[in-house]
């Protein structure tokens, strides 16, 4: 339990945590063309398709399905599941090894579609025994190729059809070895799969379901997969009435080669300015010693990296050190210089225009991921997409001849047309779509400023706040890194419902543990009532438990995240008391979101974020 007293100076005035806000219209029926004709013996249901159907359809069989897939399509495996039972594909399954436990009793279906003469990709189908009428896809990360049986999970406790998509190959997030020379496949990945999963998955489940058409369509993705959901609905606005988006790699022409910039910056790994890995966590250290008040609370997170003026000088060795890189706890003027790089946008070395945003104060702890390069080269998530997608050439050699021209050439090409930059998403909102965007400030693999960036550029478009918060919301957690967990030591409030974060905490886990089915601490939940019901999301509950991923341990800290542009700041009345006995210590648990409140502009003077464009 974390506490604090009085004496802190100047607590009321910057206890903040950044977000968005808006106004909410409700959200209109998804509709899509249903070309699959039900079964004449199938009568079409007597209930309303928002009431569960009460016993299980007779169509979990090799006949119904055969019968009505499209010719590009084949029936891979089905499989009725009990109550309590378990799918998936295990360890032939290279991205996604462990199976969902304690499912509801579904019908998991796998199909294979061909999607060119030289590719096709395979998705996996859960349809509950008891179903809401909802459709939920999800999606991948990195570059990993297999079905998220573990992220479909969740879905089915709520009643949804759950979806995912192989995106075309079966391999791990940091593979790029099946795209050399394959144009098709990369297409695959980079949006044609998800697309062709969502609109045959949807037919599919019309027609299992006796032609029920789906009442509402959801979309839940981080990182890779983040980027999928917003690629799906700037192009095809009609997938999905919401999409629940983290951390997302969006711009895929530019961060993968940002990625490998970064590499280059700490490498050789001989050369006197690379910093080894066991110093970031001292470089992690002294942010937090330095930047924890800027928020008014010393608390262990780092809150408002926006208000942190960090000084690395702090970090420098004194004279005549002898430098060992497992037991230093200094750095040396050329590591200091590196660090500064890594801070630092990246502009263009010609044009001048922005690369990509740099990393977050506050992220270090997870920076390994990139900068690492405990082999002598940059991250495979920038090389591989050099070599693999972008050169088609194995041995490209990075230290000759990468440069800025190679960002020029990746936005040419864009291979697989993976990038997701268009900022124009008006055809989406018009049919009353809804965006919940999130990302960890503490995010040392994609930088969350980037996130800030798409958001920022969407909002020049629409041409004023309200009109992109009305139907588009960011959330930056405090101290949460890559779509979950938080930094050891740091502990900060992390899970939110978000894509990944179920799974990583169990098999059978689903929601929020201990809050399931909460629209206050489960976003999915949160954009299903805005949606359905105009039920805006003004803020969220954050929650991490005291033995990291093990929920039974028990809840560490909670704490209310806001929509942008809001704060969360300690409540008045709790801000009252400070002031009144300030000097003397006072027991303010500043770990249970009870403290805590949500402001926004107009509540108090606020200042925008600014993000580099």
């Amino acid at each position: 339990m974390t506490r604090i007293a009085a004496s802190i100076a100047g607590v009321v005035a910057v206890l903040l945590a950044i977000v968005i806000q808006g106004f909410a219209k409700p959200g209109t029926l998804g509709r899509w063309e249903r070309d699959i004709q039900s079964p004449a013996s199938s009568a079409a249901a007597a209930t309303s398709p928002a009431e569960p159907i009460p016993t299980t359809p007779p169509n979990c069989n090799k006949a119904f399905f055969s019968s009505i897939l499209p010719p590009e399509a084949s029936l891979e495996n089905i499989a009725a599941v009990p109550e309590g039972g378990s799918h998936g594909e295990g360890k032939a399954n290279i991205a996604y090894p462990i199976n969902p436990t304690d499912l509801p009793a579904l019908c998991a279906v796998t199909i294979n579609v061909t999607s060119s003469p030289s590719s096709s990709y395979r998705f996996g189908l859960f349809l509950p025994t008891e179903w809401s009428g909802r459709f939920l896809a999800v999606g991948n990360g990195g570059f990993a190729g297999g079905i998220n049986w573990l992220d479909m999970a969740p879905g089915t406790h709520y009643g949804m059809a759950t979806v995912s998509s192989d995106l075309g190959h079966n391999g791990s997030v940091i593979d790029t070895s099946w795209a050399i020379n394959q144009s098709e496949k990369k297409t695959d990945w980079g949006w044609r799969a998800l697309h062709g999963t969502v609109v045959l998955g949807k037919k599919l489940t019309a027609a299992y379901y006796d032609g029920r058409d789906v009442t509402y369509s959801y979309y839940s993705g981080c990182s890779t997969g983040g980027r999928q959901g917003l690629r799906e609905i700037q192009e095809f606005p009609d997938s999905f009435d919401g999409v629940l988006v983290g951390a997302p790699a969006w711009w895929t022409s530019h961060l993968n080669n940002y990625i490998t910039q970064l590499g280059m910056y700490n490498l050789p790994n001989t050369s006197e300015s690379y910093i080894p890995t066991p110093l970031l966590q001292v470089v992690a250290d002294e942010v937090v010693r330095q930047c924890d008040l800027a928020d008014g609370v010393q608390d262990g997170i780092i809150s408002r990296p926006d208000l942190c003026t960090f000084n690395s000088s702090l970090l420098l060795c004194p004279p005549n050190y002898t430098f060992n890189e497992t037991t230093a706890t200094c750095l040396t003027n050329p590591q200091l210089s590196t660090l500064a790089k890594i801070y630092s946008s990246h502009h263009h070395e010609t044009t001048g225009e922005l690369i990509y945003p740099g990393l977050t104060l506050g992220s270090e702890a997870q920076w390994w991921a990139i900068i690492g390069n405990t082999n002598g080269l940059p991250s495979p998530f920038g090389i591989g997409y050099q070599r693999n997608f972008l050169f088609d050439n194995a041995t490209w050699n990075y230290t000759a001849l990468y440069s800025d021209a190679v960002v020029d050439l990746a936005e040419r090409l864009d291979p697989g047309q993976a990038t997701a930059d268009q900022y124009d998403i008006s055809a989406f909102k018009s049919r009353g779509g809804k965006i919940i965007l999130y990302h960890g400030l503490a995010d040392g693999l994609v930088p969350t400023k980037g996130t800030e960036l798409y958001y920022k550029r969407t909002m020049k478009f629409f041409g004023s706040g309200s009109d992109t918060t009305d139907f588009f919301k960011m959330f930056l957690i405090p101290g949460m890194q890559h779509c979950w967990a938080s930094p050891a030591g740091v502990d900060a409030p992390w899970n939110i419902g978000g894509a990944f974060q179920a799974g990583v905490m169990g098999s059978g886990v689903w929601s929020v543990p201990g809050f399931e089915g909460s629209e206050e601490h489960d976003a999915l939940v949160a954009l299903r009532k805005w949606a359905e019901e105009g039920r805006e999301v003004r803020q969220l509950v954050a929650t991490s438990w005291r033995a990291g991923l093990n929920a039974s341990s028990g809840v560490r800290r909670q704490r209310k995240v806001c929509a942008w542009p809001g704060r969360s700041v300690l409540k008045e009345e709790v801000e009252e008391v400070l002031k009144r006995e300030e000097g003397v210590d006072v027991d303010v648990d500043v770990d249970s979101e009870e403290v805590w409140e949500c402001r926004w502009p107009g509540e108090e003077k606020e200042e925008e974020i600014e993000v580099d464009d």
